[in-house]
């Protein structure tokens, strides 16, 4: 868990502006219970805190920090605007608004902790890890969550493959996708939800599945009502679409009762990496296969 955010700069290169931007940003994330100090280079040490958060505005303080561990991310101020982090996955503008929330995700992505999305009265929604194979291998056992959607690889290894380009490529270039969704009662993984983006469609889809025993009891409903609560108000997304394959009557009713409208009938190919999962840019050999979808959206 982070515990303390470091601003490290160079102090003997003096700048009121910056300054009082980080007299400003301290007292602020103070506010929100987060530790936050301001050291030199030679101060930081951080092989020793893997716990911390560092912010620098210089692209060689970083390289530095970066080269003996430490979770480093930039920040913007009206003298190194200029300046160009290459390698870093986060540079702030405005660190003295930025909300603490956004320090962590920062922290969690770059120590390679999943994000927690959000949390409704029974679940929380969080991102999948390669622990929750086993569990997703467990729910699609059962035949009826097949008939209709696609399942998992044979090949439990495809799967792991898979879902390693998907943590690395997915949430940490898009910052959303399709997430895991765990009762809060007992800690147990219950199903998945979230977005995903399909080629040939505009917008971006609305994608669930709860496992055999929690059906019928509310869990999808609150899931997805939170989830395109989440994608509204943070993701700013203006239009979600659902894909129904044809004959699932309780998606239907789901996707109606979250308020969708039916728009039309597609075709899309499934299945489209054979059974198999070799990586990125892999082409399937296997017979190009496609069903019958019905078309809901949701403008919010």
């Amino acid at each position: 868990m982070l515990q303390e955010i470091i601003f490290c700069i160079d102090k003997t290169q003096r700048d009121e502006e910056r300054e009082a931007l980080l007299v400003r940003a301290a007292k602020h994330l103070k506010r929100e219970g987060v530790g936050v100090e301001i050291l030199t280079p030679s101060e930081a040490h951080p092989e020793k805190h893997p716990e911390r958060l560092y912010l620098t505005d210089d692209p060689v303080i970083a390289d530095s920090l970066t080269e003996k561990g430490g979770k480093t991310a930039g920040f913007l101020h009206g003298r190194n605007r200029a300046e160009k982090f290459d390698g870093l996955k986060f540079v702030f503008d405005e660190v003295d608004e930025v909300e603490a929330d956004s320090f962590r995700k920062a922290w969690e992505r770059l120590s390679g902790v999943p994000w927690t999305i959000l949390h409704t009265k029974r679940l929380t929604v969080r991102e999948t890890t390669l622990q929750d194979i086993d569990d997703f291998y467990r729910i699609y056992r059962d035949p009826s969550m097949t008939e209709y959607m696609e399942g998992l690889f044979e090949d439990p290894a495809d799967e792991r493959r898979y879902m390693e380009d998907y943590i690395r490529k997915i949430y940490g270039m898009l910052g959303f996708g399709v997430w895991t969704l765990v009762n809060r009662a007992d800690n147990r993984v219950i199903g998945r939800a979230g977005y995903s983006i399909r080629g040939g469609f505009d917008n971006i889809e609305l994608g669930f599945l709860i496992a055999r025993p929690f059906q019928g009891h509310g869990y999808a409903y609150e899931a997805c009502e939170a989830i395109l609560r989440y994608g509204k108000q943070v993701l700013l997304l203006e239009c979600v679409q659902a894909l129904v394959r044809e004959g699932n009557a309780a998606s239907v009713h789901l996707c109606e009762k979250l308020g969708f409208r039916h728009t039309g009938s597609v075709r899309i190919e499934e299945d489209i990496y054979g059974g198999s999962y070799r990586g990125e840019g892999q082409v399937s050999f296997a017979p190009v296969r496609y069903g019958n979808y019905l078309q809901f959206i949701k403008e919010f």
